[in-house]
């Protein structure tokens, strides 16, 4: 019988929105630097750098909170973490992850194909059938780290390598060590490791940025931050009102502190800024209860968070065409600045008619067969 679902948490749309729009922007800049263009004339350069170089970590903040969803998720299904559904877990994630994964790869190796500029794959490092088959096996991550990077559209599936493992691992940790006191010990174990396991790595530029543990750290940080709102002490605890205030301070001031400490704050601790990064994260999803009653103008950045998944995985076919407009006008100098609005409300419109035109009917159809065939899986989720 399919559980109720939770209500939504508009602070966690709206926390997702922001995430993929910091994504768009630092993709964007890293072609279009904000900072050279006419827009250094009315904000001061720090606050341009902080905006465009925050992609990175804004996809930690993705992180932390896929984390929370699927533990607070499982705990609203199956009551523990323990006696988690593996079987229905393992179909929701890939009826919520395939489809669209097969689409995009299918895509990019159209692109190849046709020797679009900017799809191309370096023959002489790496091939095709190795960028396909590292994406399907959630391998990208390491594929880059030893043939180097590979075109933006590509590029961007490093993230879900991250993610997809850990979930791999996920039901089996809960069935083993979520049925003992280990689980929030190990867990925050690897919340700690985050800027050891980092700074291990000094001799590659791109496993250092994309390796597995260090994301799963951020996953895992989420998860216990669903324990936490799970348990008696924990939710009586913010369900006041002080608390959450006070937390969506600490978490804001966290952010605004990595974003735009220009460069002080990585001199003075290192990797410990991440988890500074994560720890403003939790503050924020801490703060976000469900069924909380939404900010009036910030709709447009919940819509971008409901369908974030679908604008990260799109959003660099808009990039490259924006960008090569630009060039090709000469409006990608002094003139930069122009094209972030485009390019933020075409990320959105293309991510937007992908979830609900092909990524949500999948969805429901994966889901359908699954249960078609004698397996109990939530219609949402």
């Amino acid at each position: 019988m399919p559980h109720a679902t939770l209500p939504r948490s508009p602070g966690i749309d709206a926390l997702r929105g922001a995430s993929i729009l910091l994504v768009v922007i630092h993709h964007l800049g890293l072609r279009l630097p904000l900072h050279k263009t006419d827009a250094a004339l009315w904000l001061p350069v720090p606050v341009l750098k902080g905006l465009i170089y925050s992609g990175y970590e804004a996809v930690f903040v993705f992180f932390v909170v896929s984390g929370f969803l699927i533990a607070r998720h499982t705990l609203e299904r199956d009551r523990t973490l323990g006696d988690i559904d593996w079987r229905g877990f393992y179909a929701r994630r890939v009826a919520r992850i395939g489809p669209c994964l097969v689409a995009l790869v299918a895509i990019l190796l159209a692109c190849h194909a046709l020797a679009v500029p900017e799809y191309t794959i370096d023959a002489s490092r790496q091939s095709p059938f190795g960028a396909t088959l590292s994406a399907f096996t959630f391998t990208l991550n390491v594929y880059e780290g030893r043939t180097g990077w590979l075109p933006g559209g590509w590029d961007v599936l490093w993230s879900l390598s991250v993610e997809e493992v850990f979930y791999l691992a996920f039901p089996l940790v809960c069935l083993t060590l979520g049925r003992t006191r280990w689980l929030v010990p190990a867990l925050l174990v690897l919340v700690l490791s985050v800027p050891f396991t980092r700074a291990a790595i000094v001799d590659n530029e791109i496993w250092q940025e994309k390796a597995y543990l260090p994301g799963m750290g951020a996953i895992a940080a989420g998860v216990l931050a669903a324990l936490v709102v799970d348990s008696s002490r924990g939710g009586a605890w913010l369900s006041r009102a002080p608390a959450r205030h006070a937390l969506r301070i600490a978490g804001v001031a966290g952010l605004m502190l990595v974003m735009f400490s220009g460069g002080w704050l990585w001199r003075a601790i290192h990797d410990g800024y991440m988890l500074v990064l994560i720890a403003a994260a939790v503050c924020l999803v801490l703060a976000s209860p469900e069924g909380a009653t939404a900010w009036r103008g910030m709709g447009w950045l919940r819509a971008m968070g409901r369908a974030s998944y679908e604008i990260y995985l799109t959003h660099m076919f808009v990039v490259f065409s924006l960008v090569g407009l630009a060039r090709a006008t000469g409006t990608d100098k002094a003139w930069g600045w122009i094209w972030y609005p485009p390019a933020i409300a075409a990320t959105f419109a293309l991510g937007w008619i992908v979830a609900r035109r092909f990524s949500e009917p999948a969805n429901r159809y994966v889901r359908e067969w699954v249960r078609a065939r004698g397996n109990a899986v939530a219609p949402q989720g």
